[in-house]
Parts: C-alpha cells; structure tokens; sequence
C-alpha cells in the first residue's frame, strides 16, 4: 500500500485547456455560465482541478486557441496559480485552406503555412518551457481516387521531418493518430502503426500518442500500449470515453475496465508516476455537464485506476502465467480491479492537506458562483476561441 501511495502521489495528469469552454457535437454546443474567456481563465480553471486533486498540475494549451500576446506572462500566471503549461497542441484542421489537407495537402503552400504553424508552436513551446508538441492531422480523402495515398504519406514525412529537426534538446514531437473523421475514405495518420512508422523513422524525440477514444469498437488498446512500451516508442495519452465513436467523454464512464487494463500494462513497466517519460493528459469536452467537477471527476478516475493497477499481485500473476492457470492468473488481476481503491486515495488525500472528496470539497468552496458572477460580458471561449 505504501509503495503504491508513493506512486499516486508523484502522478500527474494534465488537463486540456479547452476542457473548461464551451464545447459539444457538430449539432448543437450548450452554453454555461461562468465559462472562461481567455487562456488566463482557462488556466485558473485548471488550477481548481489541481488545488482539490494534487495530481493536475499541468494545463496544455491548444494553439490558436490559446493564443495571446505574451506567452512568457502567461506562464509566470500559470505559475502564480500553482501550475505550469504542459503540452502545446497544434491546430491544422480549422482554417478554409485545409479543406483537403495540411500537411498532406497536394499544394505546396497550403503545407508551408501548415508547417509555418507547427513551427510556430516549437517557439511557443520555448517560451512557456514546455517539453511536448502534440500532432494532429485531421487530414485525408473522402473518395477513393480523390489524391494518391502514397504520395501524401511522402508529404507527411517531409514535414515532419522539417518540423523533427527544429525541436530542441529536450523537446519532444508526440503524434497522434485516428481511425476516422473528418474524413471518412481514408486518414493519413489512422492507426498506432502509421504514426510509429513516421516516428520510428524520426529518431528517439518522436513518439506516438494513444487518445483512447480513436479506436475502432472493440480494439485491444493495452495491447497497443504493452507494444509501444516495448518499444520504446509510447509518448502520451490523451484520455476520454467513447460508445461509438470518438466521444470524448470523461475517461473512465464508457469502459473503466479498460482503463484499468490500460494502467495495468503501464505499471507492470513502471511507466506510471514520476519520471515515466509518458505525458497522462485528458482530452475531453464537457457539453451537458459542469466543466470543472467534470475534469475533477475524470482525474479521480485515472487515479482509481492507477491505484487498482499499482495492487496486482505480480508475483502471483506470474506464478499463474508460469504454471498455464488461465483461471488463476485472471483471478489475480480481477481481484485488484475488484479492490475498492477510494478509501486509499482518500487517505492520501488527507495525508497531503487536501480534502479526501475533492468533488465535494470543489462545491464548498464557493469557486462555481464566484466565476458565475465575475464573468459577465465578452465572448465565452470555446471550440474555435
């Protein structure tokens, strides 16, 4: 109990700057009351999540979204508020010019000012002191016939490696990758293996990011994890829920069995607290619910199912596998997901001056009413702002 106490005191999980505007479907995004209207809100905030878990204490930034005059300002108030920038996330999906592509566009110059942006966002990075730019290309066809799928595969890597080459010494370029959507005949960076291809090729400052909603249904995503860890080549998460498709709903709702199975083959590697090398970072949007005890709610469960995957009995597991005991070995990891973890991570809570039901701790403080009064008049961010 007590190694992993010491665990889940040293994880951090970073909260998406745009997980506290407005957000929602492509059909309608309902608006709330109290919702920041600058990234210098989006980060107080953040800070909430971090003041009533302890384990949030880096905000990523999604650019242009996030955008603002003086990035270096924006820090120092980041550090201000008991938190620091984490991850930059590009954006090459939103402008007019890339509706056939960015990075893979057939045009010369609708790629340069995409790379242009990603380069842009390594100067960002430089100025906030953050380690960790996220790609995401929404690029692809909706037609077969429509461009040549080796010829934008040639593209991608031309671009990266443009923008591979311009990373500092200790930054690192994260790729994502996607089963579908915005387009639907084919995507350019669909799967775990296209986006470890690309990295593999990069060299050791590129790595792939897993969002655990972008699966087709049913996928095995811990094996992807214990293949990449092998690797040496699993950069971060991006974590949420999905039913159908990607969701983004609070991580852990969907499916918190897989999201145990997740941490179980990252703790079997030690790849969970402190100097894991991994990024753990939700990437969700809150439509119909309150956005701060959502992202409260969300980090709790990650930390729930850290907690379960720190109490597998290893030796035991091992004994079982050894010995060809189907029954016995899956006993042994349903008896830690079985394991009600609460009590723990409350104690630990308390152990750290932190109330031991931070959802609750978040409606007596007053926070929600406050931001609801304070923020009146201007322009609500959300998708977009």
């Amino acid at each position: 109990m007590r190694d992993a106490k010491s665990v889940l005191a040293s994880q951090n999980i970073e909260t998406p700057s745009w997980a506290f505007g407005n957000s929602g479907t492509r059909f309608k995004v309902f608006a709330q009351e109290g919702v920041p209207r600058d990234p210098y809100e989006k980060i107080a905030d953040a800070a909430q999540v971090h003041r009533f878990t302890g384990t949030a204490g880096s905000v990523a930034l999604h650019i242009p979204w996030d955008k603002v005059d003086d990035f270096g300002e924006l820090a120092a108030y980041a550090a201000e508020q008991g938190v620091r920038i984490g991850t930059i996330n590009s954006n090459t999906f939103q402008d007019a010019d890339y509706m056939l592509g960015s990075v893979c566009h057939p045009e010369p110059g609708i790629r340069r000012k995409a790379t242009d942006h990603l380069l842009e966002c390594i100067g960002i990075m430089e100025a906030v002191g953050s380690d960790d730019l996220k790609l995401w290309f929404a690029d692809g066809t909706n037609y077969p016939g429509q461009d040549s799928i080796a010829a934008r595969q040639d593209r991608l890597a031309e671009v990266l490696a443009e923008v591979y080459g311009k990373l500092g010494e200790r930054q690192r370029m994260l790729l994502e990758y996607k089963l579908f959507e915005p387009s639907f005949y084919h995507t350019d960076v669909p799967d775990w293996g296209t986006a470890f291809a690309h990295c593999a090729a990069l060299g050791d400052k590129a790595e792939v990011v897993i969002d655990t909603g972008h699966h087709a249904p049913g996928t095995n995503i811990e094996f992807i994890v214990a293949v990449l860890l092998r690797a040496g080549k699993l950069g971060g998460f991006d974590f949420n829920s999905r039913f159908y498709a990607d969701d983004d709903l609070m991580v852990g709702s969907a499916d918190p069995f897989q999201l145990f199975r997740i941490m179980h083959e990252l703790a079997l590697r030690g790849a969970v607290g402190a100097g894991s090398g991994i990024a753990y970072m939700l990437d969700q949007c809150h439509n119909i619910e309150p956005k701060i005890p959502a992202v409260i709610r969300s980090v709790m469960n990650v930390q729930e199912a850290t907690a379960k995957a720190l109490l597998v009995d290893h030796g035991a597991l091992e004994a079982a596998q050894s010995a060809g005991d189907v029954l016995g070995a899956n006993a042994v990891l349903m008896d830690a997901y079985n394991t009600d973890v609460r009590p723990l991570l409350a104690e630990l809570r308390e152990e750290q001056g932190l109330h031991p039901d931070p959802v609750a701790a978040y409606a007596a403080s007053g926070y929600a009413d406050k931001i609801k009064s304070e923020r009146q008049g201007g322009q609500a961010a959300g998708w977009g702002a």
